[in-house]
């Protein structure tokens, strides 16, 4: 009784301030107070969901309708949550449905009144009525699967992400490691680096579940593995626990991982630069060889008169104007992609 009249004793209450409490002092054991709050600064408030204007309109028109309804997309709430999007699967919902409505009742209009209006100008009314009709049967459906799909292909590239950093947050947790720092206050110092990217955010949200929600470290680890969206820290999240809850040392599980992390990336970069040979190769062939063998060929049949059409010079000037740098184009994006991280 005397340690729980001690604990709320810590408590100071202002009116015009958020709750705060004392910050404990270095010679105060944990035994003694149990689970304590966790001292915030006092301009610190709880973020909120901050929807956009017209989420906020799309919720006050549907969400009454869905929330009467009942209606639940566990699959989708797991998107969402994986994503990091801020708004409650009812939210998104009602955000879905308007967006899908509007889109009907756009192409609707623009299956009546555009198509008449360009068959008086085009004389195409046939052509044009069934664009109008293939817009208001395809509008809606692209914008409600659209819209459904975004959530996962937002935790797929976050997934991605947590993927390519996930080897130099390895090296900073087997560093941490090293020097025999809890696992708690390895994700609490993670999560205070930006330099990991999406890896330094999974760690702010297991340190939030620590330090403010009371949640011991290895039930955030398994919230955390639960919601992030990829399969290697995932993994490498169900490793900590079960090393930790069979009692093993978690520093050579922490280096083997490293290891098998910084291989990996070895064998990702051995593919990359032998995708990159290969992309060189045909670059020579298909950019550089085959145009100018084209370009020769051409030339020499329109002095020779073989065709006898006089149609190779158009032809040779859309080979010189747009074949050649188009195919540039096209490598030099293929090789950005590949070599963007």
């Amino acid at each position: 009784m005397v340690e729980i009249q001690d604990a709320f004793e810590k408590l100071s209450f202002k009116k015009d301030k958020f709750l705060t409490t004392k910050r404990t002092k270095p010679s105060d054991r944990i035994e003694t107070y149990g689970p304590h709050l966790v001292r915030l600064p006092r301009s610190a408030v709880p973020e909120y969901l901050n929807l956009t204007p017209y989420q906020q309109f799309c919720w006050k028109i549907l969400g009454p309708v869905i929330k009467s309804k009942g209606v639940r997309d566990e699959k989708l709430e797991q998107d969402l949550l994986m994503a990091h999007m801020k708004i409650r699967v009812e939210e998104y919902l009602a955000f879905v449905w308007m967006s899908t409505i509007l889109a009907l009742v756009g192409g609707i209009v623009a299956a009546v009144f555009i198509g008449p209006i360009l068959d008086a100008f085009l004389g195409l009314g046939w052509l044009l009525y069934g664009s109008g009709l293939l817009i208001a049967v395809l509008a809606p459906v692209g914008t409600y699967f659209g819209l459904k799909a975004s959530p996962g292909l937002t935790a797929n590239s976050r997934g991605t992400k947590i993927d390519k950093k996930l080897p130099d947050a390895m090296s900073f947790i087997a560093a941490m490691s090293s020097a025999d720092v809890n696992v708690d206050m390895i994700f609490k110092e993670l999560s205070r680096q930006p330099l990991y990217g999406e890896v330094q955010k999974e760690a702010e949200w297991i340190t939030r579940d620590t330090e403010l929600l009371g949640i011991d470290i290895l039930n955030a680890l398994q919230r955390a593995a639960d919601r992030t969206p990829s399969d290697r820290f995932r993994d490498f999240l169900q490793g900590v626990i079960t090393t930790s809850s069979s009692g093993g040392k978690l520093k050579p599980y922490f280096t083997t991982k490293l290891k098998e992390y910084q291989d990996s990336r070895k064998l990702v970069v051995q593919q990359k630069m032998e995708t990159l040979g290969m992309m060189a190769e045909s670059f020579v062939t298909v950019v550089v060889a085959f145009p100018l063998f084209l370009v020769v060929i051409m030339a020499i049949m329109a002095i020779m008169g073989g065709m006898g059409t006089g149609g190779e010079i158009p032809v040779l000037y859309g080979i010189v104007g747009f074949m050649i740098p188009g195919a540039q184009a096209g490598f030099i994006f293929i090789i950005w992609l590949i070599n963007q991280d």
